[in-house]
């Protein structure tokens, strides 16, 4: 799914992500109170994750870790946004003055089946952390 927003390569809203205290109570409520649907999982445990359809091709990102111990970002971790060229958008962004957390990189997410992307992290001007998601 590729949205019009030419200056992140086709770009739109692709997920965000939660980390949640009880990932079993909070996967229940997202997807049999909500409808959302399961599209990849990874983890285990404290790092156990899931990507949730939630009906449109966007997504909702489950983590588990909400200890209860207040996180600096709180329980909203990133915003993704979608893009054809991470390492382009990515760089536009800090030359309108975000920061670098990780620059753009190829990962697996181990999930089944595994799924091959591109990302990169930044902070906004507001210290908001924003993900750029790419499809390999």
């Amino acid at each position: 799914m590729t949205g019009h927003n030419q200056k992140i390569g086709g770009g739109g809203f692709h997920h965000i992500a939660l980390r949640v205290k009880d990932f079993d109570a909070s996967l229940r409520f997202y997807t049999e109170g909500l409808g959302f649907t399961p599209a990849i999982a990874w983890g285990e445990g404290s790092n156990h994750a899931v990507m949730l359809d939630t009906g449109d091709g966007n997504y909702f990102e489950l983590f588990a870790g909400g200890d209860g111990l207040e996180k600096p970002e709180g329980m909203i971790l990133h915003v993704a946004l979608r893009t054809d060229d991470c390492d382009s958008t990515f760089q536009r962004a800090i030359a309108a003055g975000a920061r670098v957390d990780m620059e753009p990189k190829d990962i697996d997410i181990a999930s089944k089946p595994p799924l091959p992307v591109r990302i990169a992290f930044c902070r906004g001007l507001d210290g908001e952390t924003i993900e750029f998601f790419q499809y390999r």
